[in-house]
């Protein structure tokens, strides 16, 4: 791959009005983080030099929620604050950009992707970033082909089989509305064409509003080459935006997330009725029953056994132990402990090692005392 530069824009002020919640919709939770963090991991295969999200609805609850969580990250907040569309949030997002006028303009790329797809891979963004540079494109979309396209965008391809342009649903033809192969939102633009581009589009469509996708067609009448790549699963496009489509890929990164920790050496007895958030950490051998809900920070042994029914949260749990059909929030238990059955752990109880608790033991955090 080439090593021009990459910068990145998350598109995530929308309101999210159909998921119903006072919450913003980028804070939104799957498997203990934020739908927002989903969308950052997205960008772990590329090298990107700038990462700018773009809030709106909620800015400040987005901007600490995200400072706060992923520390490490140097990401630069941009605030819309009227959501006129796509295209108006990516101007929006070009301005938290560094300017670069110099010789190597024209080789800066940036990514725009929008902040409610949680089951986007990483490598299906580092494919799109390599085919956008191996073709010398302006742009390069990531598309997926669908059995519904529903009110997703519409590709249209010409006759040498490159994008013509993106026709969203309320504005297809008959025709277009049968097109299969739709829109995932996620783009790859050559840094010095983007801003020009979207200075020609207009809000003249169904919803009055700025739509990126209109630079494709702006950059094609221009002479200029758009590209696309077939995500290989099509779920991996798909956005969230009500609670139905949240607990849909709720379950899918739960599933990825149990596979991971069987190819790890955990043992799962059903992994159908085992719930993990992907924050959790188990070390080699350890066995988890039917019923086993682990969440937060909670962190287990090496060799120990959790479940069946027991909840854990926030948790730290030694070497050789055995939690069972209880629960535990913000509490120590120590290596080779025996807890349980229905224990219940109270935010700061501490199990010493070696703790046999019995049956219906209550422990108190120092608060409690």
């Amino acid at each position: 791959m080439s090593e021009r530069s990459l910068s990145a824009i998350v598109l995530a002020a929308g309101a999210g009005t159909r998921m119903k919640s006072a919450r913003p919709k980028p804070l939104h939770l799957l498997a203990g983080r934020t739908m927002l963090q989903y969308m950052l991991d997205s960008l772990a295969d590329c090298r990107t030099g700038h990462v700018v999200v773009v809030v709106g609805h909620g800015a400040e609850r987005v901007t600490k929620k995200l400072q706060a969580a992923e520390p490490d990250l140097h990401l630069t907040f941009v605030e819309q604050h009227q959501q006129l569309g796509t295209g108006d949030a990516a101007s929006v997002g070009l301005t938290g950009l560094p300017e670069d006028d110099g010789p190597d303009a024209d080789d800066h790329d940036v990514l725009v992707l929008p902040g409610d797809m949680p089951l986007l891979r990483p490598s299906s963004i580092a494919e799109l970033v390599r085919v956008h540079r191996e073709t010398g494109a302006a742009c390069t979309v990531l598309t997926a082909v669908v059995d519904d396209p529903g009110r997703l965008g519409r590709i249209v391809r010409g006759r040498d089989d490159q994008v013509t342009r993106i026709v969203e649903a309320a504005d297809a033809s008959p025709e277009e509305a049968e097109i299969c192969e739709i829109n995932t939102a996620v783009y790859v633009f050559r840094q010095s064409l983007l801003a020009p581009a979207l200075r020609r589009i207009t809000p003249e469509n169904a919803q009055g509003e700025y739509y990126l996708t209109d630079v494709v067609g702006v950059l094609r009448d221009a002479g200029y080459t758009v590209a696309a790549v077939q995500v290989g699963d099509p779920a991996e496009g798909e956005g969230i935006n009500d609670r139905e489509q949240l607990a849909s890929a709720e379950a899918e990164l739960r599933r990825r997330t149990n596979e991971q920790w069987l190819r790890a050496g955990v043992t799962l007895v059903d992994p159908a009725s085992t719930y993990l958030d992907s924050t959790v950490q188990l070390g080699p051998d350890v066995t988890l029953f039917p019923g086993t809900i682990l969440q937060g920070d909670t962190v287990i042994g090496a060799g120990s056994e959790i479940g069946p029914n027991t909840r854990l949260v926030d948790c730290v749990v030694g070497a050789g132990s055995v939690v069972e059909q209880s629960n535990g929030r913000d509490a120590e238990i120590g290596a080779g402990a025996v807890v349980g059955p229905f224990a219940v752990l109270a935010p700061g109880a501490s199990i010493p090692d070696e703790t046999v608790t019995g049956p219906f033991y209550a422990a108190s955090g120092p608060d409690d005392a």
